[in-house]
């Protein structure tokens, strides 16, 4: 305790952007109407809760827990009306009181925590940032966990619309604090993790029907598909046409919604507002029906990003539908909820014009009714019934969000070994900037004087910063500190749902603030950015003055003790950078609204992500440094792949440059002819040769054989993060799949295995070796 409270004042100065989903849906426990007790009950079939709305629940199959889910559900719809059956289709479901089911709000968040009055975690991006899939279980685990408890306090549902996964294509986009990054492989491992920490109830993982798999609660990934847009110039993501080829929808857009429906098994996809191609994915029965009904088998429901059926007819005019025509549309395609009020409003109109069919309406509640059975919620879950307000914000709860911060927090910069700052004396701190929001009331609340004092200046009325006045004083306190931290960076009211960036400065005269700070500084300048998306810090990367930069994304509830736990050395920093960092000149050179992610030369656009963009920046994707250094050696690795081919199986030609001799087999296809179990294994030691223990985040890529034309540079295909203390050496191992791991999609958008020499990286080029491959 005595290093927790010797930068005690730091931690309060270092406070961070808390960001929830503030929307509060008032959901209720279940109560029985006739109850005069006021007793509540957390399920429905609940026989006392029967018997006092005087009702026979022996009569009702879909009560008879001996029974299948699907056939309960089918008694369920088969009992209502029409008019009832309407009802259920909105997001506030409205129940039907003579069947004993009451009303049910299908909508809850949890994006990085229970909104609302819950442990509130890191934003997704910083904790992507971690590259650490056991704390994305365990975030989603202990989330879980808190929502359940929400939900017996009558605070919450079952199903929580999280996480969003779109792939960050722009650095421009408003919503990327929300998403796992630009690596659509590595959105989809978040996906994958989150979502099982969620959904898996403990000793059910061998459940032979997947439809019938208990889930602790319900998570969605969100929104399907090529959403990235929210209001840039003229462009509102309600109208805008995603124009995609398909080779981008299947190897950016689509992989990581694929890896949450195949690997995770999460039971709810959410369709988005945008057009793609001239057609919403709401009422798109290609993307529902074929794609996650058909080729990926979901075990689940399908709901619309909330009003996108209003938005097809009041905004996109699409086919000039009515409202019937759009429910029509969106239930035959694949659509089993409106968030919203259009299916309930227009779905009996619907049938009774003969344009959708009541059986069309009985599929999707079946759907609907078998995840809440799935949750207990018809018969109980006793797991979770002790779960109250003791579970929520629990110590050690709370504890894991300022670890999540620490092990996100990225390290961009540390000249002279700046960081940590030590001293064996007392040592004072400026801390100055618009996110440095405390007061020195905060200070004298620390009874005595603390070994680092610290003095408090904001620089900048706000994040705006459209004030210079305030810069002096900023500069004052840094000419008489030890030590400057500079707490800068944006906020909600320039990145968010609804407002897209116009480019990637620093906002006012925040620049103008760092750069004076920088010059007038005693001792060393310590630059801690916050932000969901990149910001262009090449100015102070190459400010002399400027000795470290932090990127702390937005780190939570308690991110400032994160953020001074990192500064002061008692945490060492092992985050890397889930985006690249690109120049602000990088905006200027290609629109937003273009969706392909090479380059297109003739228009004179860059590439996108660090896959297709070759160009300088300013930190590139997967960067990050610590307060030690490790040493990577290569201890063994498959180097030659011979895959036999089957008669069913045909060479598939590449393009390739022009200078390149071009195999006699180019490739394979990989489809239901090309077994893709086949693995290759390589081990690595990891030794930390600094002077202090670390965790070393582990990225793996692969790169396609030279001369291929219009592929990737480089994709990630595995990861892990170690801990390595000091003078000590871990062995990592890794085995990937072939077919995953080293394939690309061609621009007919076949997935295919070409043949040649890939490269495995390791690292930031630390380690690579070739990996033939050949067919026979």
């Amino acid at each position: 305790m005595a290093k927790l409270f010797s930068y005690f004042p730091v931690i309060y100065i270092l406070t961070t952007l808390l960001f929830v989903d503030a929307r509060d849906h008032h959901h209720r426990v279940l109560v029985s109407e006739n109850d005069s007790s006021g007793k509540t009950y957390t399920y429905i079939c609940h026989p006392e809760r029967y018997a006092l709305m005087g009702l026979e629940m022996s009569n009702l199959v879909f009560c008879d827990s001996s029974l299948p889910y699907d056939v309960r559900a089918k008694d369920l719809v088969n009992r209502m009306t029409l008019a009832e059956k309407v009802l259920q289709l909105g997001n506030h479901a409205k129940g039907v009181a003579r069947l004993g089911l009451p009303k049910y709000n299908w909508w809850s968040e949890a994006l990085h925590g229970i909104a609302n009055n819950a442990t509130s975690f890191p934003n997704v991006i910083l904790s992507t940032a971690s590259f650490n899939e056991s704390l994305w279980r365990t975030l989603g685990e202990v989330v879980s966990t808190e929502g359940r408890a929400m939900y017996n306090l009558g605070r919450a549902g079952l199903t929580f619309w999280s996480p969003n996964i779109n792939v960050v294509r722009d650095p421009r986009w408003g919503r990327i604090l929300e998403t796992p990054g630009e690596d659509p492989f590595v959105v989809g491992r978040y996906a994958v993790n989150y979502v099982r920490g969620l959904q898996d109830v403990e000793g059910t993982g061998d459940c032979q029907d997947l439809n019938s798999r208990p889930l602790k609660v319900s998570s969605c990934c969100k929104h399907f598909t090529a959403y990235d847009l929210e209001n840039w110039a003229d462009h509102s993501r309600l109208t805008f046409d995603a124009r995609v080829t398909e080779q981008d929808m299947i190897e950016t857009f689509n992989r990581p919604f694929e890896m949450c429906v195949k690997d995770g098994d999460v039971s709810s996809v959410m369709c988005s507002f945008n057009k793609i191609n001239g057609i919403q994915p709401c009422v798109d029965p290609k993307l529902l029906n074929q794609t996650f009904r058909t080729e990926w088998d979901l075990h689940g429901y399908i709901v619309s990003d909330c009003d996108s059926i209003e938005v097809v007819v009041d905004n996109q005019h699409f086919l000039g539908d009515t409202r019937a025509d759009a429910v029509a549309q969106g239930l035959k395609a694949g659509l089993d909820l409106d968030c919203g009020t259009f299916y309930s409003d227009a779905g009996e109109a619907a049938v009774k014009e003969g344009k959708l069919r009541e059986e069309d309406i009985d599929r999707s509640l079946k759907y609907l009714y078998v995840v809440l059975m799935r949750l207990g919620y018809f018969d109980g879950n006793a797991k979770y019934e002790s779960l109250g307000k003791d579970d929520v914000c629990k110590k050690e709860h709370i504890e894991l969000a300022v670890e999540a911060a620490r092990q996100g927090i990225v390290l961009m910069k540390n000249e002279d070994k700046a960081l940590p700052l030590m001293s064996n004396g007392k040592l004072s701190v400026a801390v100055v900037g618009p996110h440095a929001n405390a007061t020195k009331a905060m200070i004298g609340n620390y009874a005595g004087i603390p070994c680092r004092y610290v003095h408090y200046e904001m620089g900048c009325d706000d994040i705006a910063c459209k004030n210079e006045s305030y810069i002096c004083n900023a500069v004052e306190a840094a000419k008489k500190a030890d030590a400057t931290v500079i707490v800068a960076g944006i906020d909600l009211s320039i990145e968010r749902e609804w407002v897209d960036r116009n480019d990637l400065l620093l906002p006012g005269y925040q620049t103008q603030l760092v750069n004076q700070v920088a010059d007038a500084a005693k001792g060393p300048v310590i630059l801690v950015i916050m932000s969901g998306g990149a910001i262009d810090v090449s100015f102070a990367k190459n400010n002399k003055k400027v000795k470290a930069i932090m990127w702390a994304g937005y780190p939570g509830q308690d991110g400032g003790g994160a953020i001074a736990d990192i500064i002061f050395g008692a945490y060492n920093p092992g985050g890397r950078l889930p985006l690249t960092w690109y120049e602000n000149s990088y905006v200027d050179q290609l629109p937003m609204t273009s969706m392909q992610l090479r380059p297109i030369p003739e228009l004179k656009y860059p590439g996108r992500t660090y896959k297709f963009f070759e160009d300088p920046v300013v930190y590139p994707f997967g960067h990050g440094l610590s307060y030690t250094n490790f040493q990577y050696t290569l201890l063994s690795a498959e180097r030659l792949l011979k895959l036999k081919m089957n008669k069913f199986q045909h060479c598939y030609n590449l393009k390739y440059t022009s200078d390149t001799s071009k195999p006699e087999c180019p490739a394979l296809k990989i489809d239901e002819h090309l077994s893709c179990k086949q693995t290759f294994r390589f081990q690595v030691e990891v030794k930390n040769v600094g002077s202090a223990n670390g965790n070393e985040a582990i990225i793996v890529y692969s790169k396609p054989p030279e001369g291929i034309a219009d592929t990737h540079i480089k994709q990630v295909v595995g990861f892990k993060r170690v801990y390595v203390p000091q003078g000590q050496s871990v062995k990592v191992e890794f085995e990937l799949n072939v077919c995953k791991s080293l394939r690309l999609i061609d621009y007919n958008a076949y997935s295919v295995l070409p043949s040649g020499s890939h490269t495995i990286v390791i690292g930031d080029n630390v380690v690579s070796f070739p990996l033939q491959v050949s067919f026979c």
